[in-house]
Protein backbone atom coordinates (compact mmCIF):
# COMPACT_ATOMS: atom_id res chain seq x y z
CA UNK A 1 0.00 0.00 0.00
CA UNK A 2 1.58 3.58 -0.94
CA UNK A 3 0.38 6.00 1.39
CA UNK A 4 1.95 9.94 0.62
CA UNK A 5 2.92 12.31 3.32
CA UNK A 6 2.59 15.13 0.77
CA UNK A 7 0.10 15.49 -1.03
CA UNK A 8 -2.78 15.02 1.33
CA UNK A 9 -3.89 11.05 1.29
CA UNK A 10 -7.13 11.23 2.40
CA UNK A 11 -8.14 7.64 3.70
CA UNK A 12 -11.48 6.26 1.01
CA UNK A 13 -15.01 6.67 3.11
CA UNK A 14 -13.84 9.21 5.66
CA UNK A 15 -16.44 12.02 4.82
CA UNK A 16 -15.21 15.69 4.28
CA UNK A 17 -15.96 19.03 5.35
CA UNK A 18 -16.74 21.24 3.16
CA UNK A 19 -14.45 24.74 3.48
CA UNK A 20 -17.16 27.08 4.83
CA UNK A 21 -18.55 24.85 7.64
CA UNK A 22 -14.40 24.84 8.50
CA UNK A 23 -13.70 26.11 12.69
CA UNK A 24 -11.35 28.19 13.74
CA UNK A 25 -9.57 26.14 16.44
CA UNK A 26 -8.44 27.09 20.30
CA UNK A 27 -5.53 25.07 19.85
CA UNK A 28 -2.41 26.82 21.63
CA UNK A 29 0.92 26.30 23.19
CA UNK A 30 2.26 28.47 26.69
CA UNK A 31 5.33 30.26 26.26
CA UNK A 32 7.03 31.36 29.10
CA UNK A 33 7.62 35.64 29.19
CA UNK A 34 10.04 37.32 31.73
CA UNK A 35 9.76 41.26 32.66
CA UNK A 36 13.34 43.14 31.75
CA UNK A 37 14.64 42.25 35.23
CA UNK A 38 13.41 38.73 35.33
CA UNK A 39 11.80 38.76 38.83
CA UNK A 40 8.57 38.31 37.49
CA UNK A 41 7.17 35.95 35.14
CA UNK A 42 3.63 35.35 33.18
CA UNK A 43 2.46 32.49 30.67
CA UNK A 44 1.51 33.68 26.91
CA UNK A 45 -0.52 31.84 25.15
CA UNK A 46 0.46 31.53 21.04
CA UNK A 47 -0.58 29.67 18.11
CA UNK A 48 0.39 26.37 17.17
CA UNK A 49 3.30 26.45 14.62
CA UNK A 50 3.36 23.38 12.21
CA UNK A 51 6.19 21.92 14.39
CA UNK A 52 4.31 22.15 17.50
CA UNK A 53 1.28 19.74 15.81
CA UNK A 54 3.50 17.64 14.45
CA UNK A 55 5.50 16.72 17.81
CA UNK A 56 2.27 16.85 19.93
CA UNK A 57 1.20 13.71 16.94
CA UNK A 58 3.90 12.05 17.45
CA UNK A 59 4.59 11.87 21.25
CA UNK A 60 1.45 10.27 21.02
CA UNK A 61 2.05 7.52 19.03
CA UNK A 62 5.33 7.04 21.02
CA UNK A 63 3.38 6.70 23.94
CA UNK A 64 1.04 4.05 22.07
CA UNK A 65 4.41 2.36 20.91
CA UNK A 66 4.15 3.68 17.78
CA UNK A 67 8.09 4.04 16.23
CA UNK A 68 8.64 7.34 14.30
CA UNK A 69 9.34 5.07 11.48
CA UNK A 70 6.31 3.28 11.37
CA UNK A 71 3.76 6.68 10.84
CA UNK A 72 3.10 8.97 8.18
CA UNK A 73 1.57 12.38 8.84
CA UNK A 74 -0.19 13.03 5.37
CA UNK A 75 -0.81 16.71 4.80
CA UNK A 76 -0.93 19.18 1.53
CA UNK A 77 2.19 20.77 3.32
CA UNK A 78 5.65 20.37 1.12
CA UNK A 79 7.95 18.45 3.15
CA UNK A 80 11.35 18.58 4.78
CA UNK A 81 14.47 16.17 4.68
CA UNK A 82 13.07 13.95 7.08
CA UNK A 83 10.10 13.58 5.50
CA UNK A 84 7.94 15.68 7.62
CA UNK A 85 5.86 18.87 6.87
CA UNK A 86 8.21 21.95 6.63
CA UNK A 87 7.11 25.19 8.62
CA UNK A 88 7.16 28.45 7.01
CA UNK A 89 5.14 28.19 3.98
CA UNK A 90 2.07 29.04 2.28
CA UNK A 91 -1.00 27.74 3.91
CA UNK A 92 -2.90 25.12 2.01
CA UNK A 93 -6.33 25.43 0.49
CA UNK A 94 -6.70 21.80 2.57
CA UNK A 95 -5.94 21.78 5.25
CA UNK A 96 -6.96 18.35 6.27
CA UNK A 97 -4.51 15.90 7.77
CA UNK A 98 -4.37 11.81 8.00
CA UNK A 99 -2.02 9.97 10.25
CA UNK A 100 -1.48 6.45 9.60
CA UNK A 101 0.27 4.52 11.86
CA UNK A 102 1.26 0.70 12.57
CA UNK A 103 2.00 -1.39 15.45
CA UNK A 104 3.56 -5.02 14.83
CA UNK A 105 1.29 -7.53 14.48
CA UNK A 106 -1.51 -5.18 14.41
CA UNK A 107 -3.32 -3.94 11.28
CA UNK A 108 -2.70 -0.42 9.57
CA UNK A 109 -4.88 2.66 11.64
CA UNK A 110 -5.69 5.84 10.35
CA UNK A 111 -7.31 8.68 11.59
CA UNK A 112 -7.84 11.84 9.52
CA UNK A 113 -9.90 15.49 10.24
CA UNK A 114 -10.31 18.49 8.09
CA UNK A 115 -12.75 20.60 10.77
CA UNK A 116 -10.25 23.11 11.24
CA UNK A 117 -8.80 25.50 8.97
CA UNK A 118 -5.35 25.21 9.93
CA UNK A 119 -3.21 22.34 9.65
CA UNK A 120 -1.44 23.07 12.66
CA UNK A 121 -4.82 22.89 14.81
CA UNK A 122 -5.88 19.53 13.03
CA UNK A 123 -2.72 18.25 13.83
CA UNK A 124 -3.25 19.49 17.81
CA UNK A 125 -6.86 17.49 17.26
CA UNK A 126 -5.84 13.99 16.18
CA UNK A 127 -3.03 14.77 19.18
CA UNK A 128 -5.82 15.72 21.50
CA UNK A 129 -7.58 12.47 20.02
CA UNK A 130 -5.00 10.21 20.56
CA UNK A 131 -4.04 11.18 24.15
CA UNK A 132 -8.20 11.04 24.77
CA UNK A 133 -8.06 6.77 23.71
CA UNK A 134 -5.29 6.60 25.93
CA UNK A 135 -6.92 7.45 28.64
CA UNK A 136 -9.31 4.57 28.58
CA UNK A 137 -6.30 2.48 28.80
CA UNK A 138 -5.30 3.94 31.75
CA UNK A 139 -8.19 3.70 33.69
CA UNK A 140 -8.24 0.12 32.79
CA UNK A 141 -10.41 -0.10 29.38
CA UNK A 142 -7.96 -1.85 27.72
CA UNK A 143 -10.53 -4.12 25.60
CA UNK A 144 -12.41 -1.08 25.40
CA UNK A 145 -9.50 1.13 23.81
CA UNK A 146 -8.92 -2.14 21.45
CA UNK A 147 -12.61 -1.98 20.34
CA UNK A 148 -12.98 1.65 19.66
CA UNK A 149 -9.55 1.40 17.22
CA UNK A 150 -11.15 -1.09 15.14
CA UNK A 151 -13.20 1.71 13.75
CA UNK A 152 -9.66 3.20 12.43
CA UNK A 153 -8.51 -0.19 10.56
CA UNK A 154 -9.18 -2.27 7.54
CA UNK A 155 -9.75 1.16 5.38
CA UNK A 156 -8.60 0.69 1.79
CA UNK A 157 -5.86 2.61 0.81
CA UNK A 158 -6.28 5.80 -0.93
CA UNK A 159 -6.94 4.90 -4.80
CA UNK A 160 -7.71 1.58 -3.10
CA UNK A 161 -10.46 -0.75 -5.85
CA UNK A 162 -12.68 -3.51 -5.89
CA UNK A 163 -13.53 -6.06 -8.07
CA UNK A 164 -16.88 -4.68 -8.16
CA UNK A 165 -18.43 -1.59 -8.85
CA UNK A 166 -19.70 1.10 -6.16
CA UNK A 167 -23.18 0.58 -7.58
CA UNK A 168 -23.07 -2.80 -7.11
CA UNK A 169 -21.15 -3.20 -3.95
CA UNK A 170 -24.12 -0.72 -2.44
CA UNK A 171 -26.84 -2.55 -4.05
CA UNK A 172 -27.97 0.78 -5.98
CA UNK A 173 -30.02 0.59 -9.26
CA UNK A 174 -27.89 1.77 -12.34
CA UNK A 175 -30.21 5.08 -12.57
CA UNK A 176 -30.15 6.47 -8.92
CA UNK A 177 -28.26 9.85 -9.15
CA UNK A 178 -29.63 11.11 -5.64
CA UNK A 179 -26.69 10.81 -3.19
CA UNK A 180 -29.04 11.41 0.19
CA UNK A 181 -30.54 7.57 -0.71
CA UNK A 182 -27.36 6.14 -1.57
CA UNK A 183 -26.22 7.47 1.83
CA UNK A 184 -29.09 6.20 3.30
CA UNK A 185 -27.84 2.66 1.69
CA UNK A 186 -24.28 3.03 2.94
CA UNK A 187 -25.14 3.41 6.41
CA UNK A 188 -28.22 0.69 6.05
CA UNK A 189 -25.05 -1.88 5.03
CA UNK A 190 -22.46 -0.59 7.31
CA UNK A 191 -24.04 -0.41 10.27
CA UNK A 192 -24.80 -4.21 9.58
CA UNK A 193 -21.10 -5.46 8.23
CA UNK A 194 -19.11 -3.15 10.99
CA UNK A 195 -16.53 -5.11 12.72
CA UNK A 196 -17.82 -4.02 15.89
CA UNK A 197 -21.19 -5.70 15.52
CA UNK A 198 -19.92 -8.54 14.01
CA UNK A 199 -19.36 -7.89 10.33
CA UNK A 200 -16.41 -8.08 8.44
CA UNK A 201 -13.44 -5.99 7.76
CA UNK A 202 -12.68 -6.57 4.39
CA UNK A 203 -16.60 -6.18 3.97
CA UNK A 204 -16.63 -3.12 5.47
CA UNK A 205 -13.37 -1.67 3.67
CA UNK A 206 -15.20 -2.33 0.52
CA UNK A 207 -18.16 -0.61 1.95
CA UNK A 208 -16.10 2.09 2.60
CA UNK A 209 -14.28 2.49 -1.00
CA UNK A 210 -18.01 2.13 -2.59
CA UNK A 211 -19.02 4.93 -0.63
CA UNK A 212 -15.93 7.31 -1.48
CA UNK A 213 -16.51 6.13 -5.12
CA UNK A 214 -20.45 7.14 -5.05
CA UNK A 215 -19.10 10.89 -3.75
CA UNK A 216 -16.42 11.09 -6.62
CA UNK A 217 -19.47 10.54 -9.11
CA UNK A 218 -23.01 12.14 -7.63
CA UNK A 219 -21.35 15.53 -6.29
Amino acid sequence: MTITAFPLAWPAGWRRIESQYRKSAKFGKGERRYSADYKSSWTRKRELTIADGVERVRAELRSLGVPDGESIISTNLELRLDGLPRSNQPAPADPGVAVYWQIPTEPMRCMATDRYDRVADNLAAIAATLEAMRAIERHGGAEILDRAFTGFAALPPPGGTSARGWREVLGVDATERDIEKVKERYRRLSAVHHPDRGGSSDMMAEINWAWSQAQESLT
